[in-house]
């Protein structure tokens, strides 16, 4: 099998599993050209711990974890098999790295996990590992995990990083739509992608000092920590493909990322 990209998926709010829009239009498009995965392993923004810790689930449940949405939200469910091996390998692989794993037998899918996972396979046959993130350790420790789990793309393991380029639910209130979109989006969401395009991990890693309008983006930073996941997943040296999946609400930037491994370049002596 080819070795896989990482993926960063910007998965919205949960009502996108009912009206998937661009979203879905842009999940379903990027599966038709994936080798199909023998598993996947998916770090959301909403599974936070303290240490990396590892879904070991043979049948992880689907949590509806929000309130206040329209009952039929709640009747969905994912039923993707677990991956008992796949968590296996991954635990082996951050102990390696010193990242002192845990794992957990009783975690299942969070919306970060299955609203993506539902638009991109949606036949919920793909086996399905979920890892959390570590909101104090910072972008340079989510990017140390996915250097990690690099190996498993050459396996035919999907990684996926679920959150959302920009998100700060503080401007629920602030009036923004598809009309008037937060004027802190758009900078941000373009920073973004010229230091993917440049490789600039270092400027990447130190975001919050050098993006414009990261703390406006970002009041926290799990949503954006799972795209270090992704970028770390794919190798020393990456070729990012940003898919714009519009904004939602004004100020949610839905952009996809795909990370291959590009190759290195060498320079004359």
């Amino acid at each position: 099998m080819n070795t896989l990209p990482s993926l960063y998926i910007s998965h919205g709010s949960p009502m996108t599993a009912l009206h998937p829009g661009q979203m879905g239009e842009r999940l379903a498009e990027l599966a038709t050209r994936l080798p199909r995965p023998n598993a996947i392993v998916i770090a959301s923004a909403h599974w936070l711990a303290r240490e990396p810790s590892v879904g070991t689930a043979a049948r992880p449940e689907t949590i509806h974890d929000f309130f206040g949405f329209p009952r039929e939200l709640y009747e969905i469910q994912y039923p993707a098999p677990g991956a008992p091996d796949v968590a296996a390998q991954v635990a082996h692989l951050l102990e390696q790295a010193d990242l002192s794993p845990r794992r957990d037998p009783a975690q299942g899918l969070d919306h970060g996990a299955w609203v993506p996972l539902r638009l991109l396979y949606p036949q919920a046959d793909i086996p399905v590992m979920p890892l959390s993130i570590q909101p104090h350790l910072g972008p340079a420790h989510q990017y140390a995990v996915g250097r990690a789990l690099a190996p498993l793309r050459e396996q035919g393991v999907l990684v996926i990083g679920s959150g959302s380029i920009t998100h700060n639910l503080h401007d629920l209130r602030a009036g923004y739509s598809d009309a008037n979109e937060a004027p802190y989006v758009r900078p941000f969401i373009g920073w973004i992608e010229q230091k993917i395009k440049a490789g600039d991990i270092g400027a990447l890693l130190d975001y919050r000092r050098q993006a414009p309008g990261a703390e406006r983006a970002h009041p926290t930073d799990e949503h954006l920590l799972p795209l270090y996941v992704a970028l770390g997943a794919a190798g020393e040296h990456i070729a990012g493909q940003r898919i714009d999946a519009g904004i939602d609400l004004g100020f949610l930037a839905m952009d996809i990322y795909r990370f291959d491994s590009a190759p290195a370049t060498v320079t004359a002596q």
